[in-house]
């Protein structure tokens, strides 16, 4: 099958300010010094999800308006799955596995684990579409069912979080109130939230097959706990913390894979709140990290993720076109100001939006199993790899 993912042979821009050239000539040049590897390619649209279903597989998506978008089911170039004599691996080039259209934007699109689904949400409505990868004639993904959620409290879409229980489930909502799990096979609901919360869902994911912890918009914690049929949700603190004090930021959040069952939260003004839920009742680390920039996005593409491998470390975009890694080992709880161990920038010299201001990511993930490898997509349909090198193992 022929890719539909081309290498990229040039940053893209007809007209550029002699600034962004000699900036963008720098960056090419130091390449060789700041990373081990760098892999740019482009997509036949822009894409704000990544997600693995396999250790050398990754699903993207389209989510523009307006239009049917692809599902595209992406294997890794051999290079980037060699873990040794990378110099015998040649092809650079993701290769489509399989594909399939939805008839709507993909804003959130996830893996159940242990199966070949895929579920994805996006506007107009809550409604979920449940997708199976399994290989057949066409190559194509088949779509399997729409759920409708049984509580509707406005018409945003739905926040997902699938997890390796069994039956396969979903946890899905837009508020607090309306979060419910659905086992996919029979649409049943076993759990459905006790709450009449309004607040939006910012993040969600499961900590284990019993217990998943919720982040709302304005930055707060709740442990949701299925073995609770009465669906209370367990709110993490009790009282307001002076560093949630700011009105009018929005946050989201990200939960590590590690032994310590870390949630790592991000505000839309760049404070980074890293809290145990083993002792929720204060926070474990907070920094004001990257400061935003005079080309902020709001909130649409926030993202923070810890990494799998690397120990105290997360990376941080959504923006502008950078992505952010930081160092937490010499963190503490004061909120003290820190500066990122390195700054990926290459979506910057993309093609410019329909507003003519540079890319901006809309998201990031860590290899699952290369320390210093990350993956980047931003609005212009550039998909990054890279491999950083840490100046400090110099």
């Amino acid at each position: 099958m022929t890719s539909l993912v081309y290498p990229k042979a040039h940053m893209a821009a007809a007209v550029m300010e002699k600034e962004e050239e000699e900036e963008e000539e720098a960056w090419l040049m130091d390449s060789l010094r700041l990373y081990n590897d760098l892999h740019l390619f482009e997509l036949p649209g822009p894409t704000r999800v990544i997600e693995w279903t396999g250790d050398q597989r990754i699903c993207v998506a389209g989510y523009e308006n307006g239009s049917r978008n692809e599902i595209l089911q992406l294997l890794l170039p051999p290079r980037l799955i060699a873990k040794q004599n990378k110099g015998l691996c040649p092809e650079r080039d993701f290769k489509v596995q399989r594909g399939g259209i939805c008839d709507r934007p993909i804003y959130s699109l996830k893996h159940v684990p242990g199966t070949s689904l895929l579920v994805t949400s996006g506007p107009p409505d809550s409604v979920l579409q449940v997708w199976r990868t399994e290989p057949d004639e066409t190559d194509m993904m088949k779509l399997l069912r729409v759920i409708s959620p049984t509580k509707i409290e406005d018409t945003s879409w739905s926040k997902i979080a699938t997890s390796c229980a069994k039956p396969s489930c979903i946890l899905h909502g837009q508020r607090i109130c309306n979060l419910q799990m659905t086992e996919i096979e029979s649409e049943k609901s076993p759990w459905v939230a006790a709450s009449t919360s309004l607040d939006q869902i910012a993040s969600l994911d499961f900590l284990d097959e019993a217990t998943a912890v919720v982040c709302s918009a304005k930055g707060q914690l709740f442990l949701v706990d299925f073995r609770q049929q009465q669906g209370i949700l367990g709110v993490l603190e009790k009282t307001r913390t002076p560093w949630a004090q700011t009105e009018g930021l929005s946050w989201c959040s990200g939960v590590g894979s590690g032994g310590t069952p870390l949630v790592a939260r991000l505000s839309s003004g760049g404070f980074v709140v890293l809290t145990d839920i083993r002792h929720p009742s204060s926070p474990l680390k907070m920094a004001q990290c990257c400061a935003p920039t005079s080309h902020l996005h709001g909130a649409e593409f926030l993202s923070i993720r810890l990494a799998p491998v690397l120990a105290d470390s997360l990376a941080m975009s959504g923006f502008d076109g950078t992505v952010q890694v930081y160092n937490t080992q010499d963190w503490d709880s004061s909120g003290q100001e820190a500066k990122p161990m390195f700054i990926h920038k290459g979506h910057i010299f993309g093609s410019p939006g329909k507003d003519g201001g540079s890319p901006v990511v809309t998201t990031h993930t860590w290899h699952p199993w290369k320390p210093q490898t990350l993956l980047s997509a931003a609005s212009d349909g550039s998909l990054h790899v890279w491999d950083w090198s840490d100046p400090r193992e110099g």
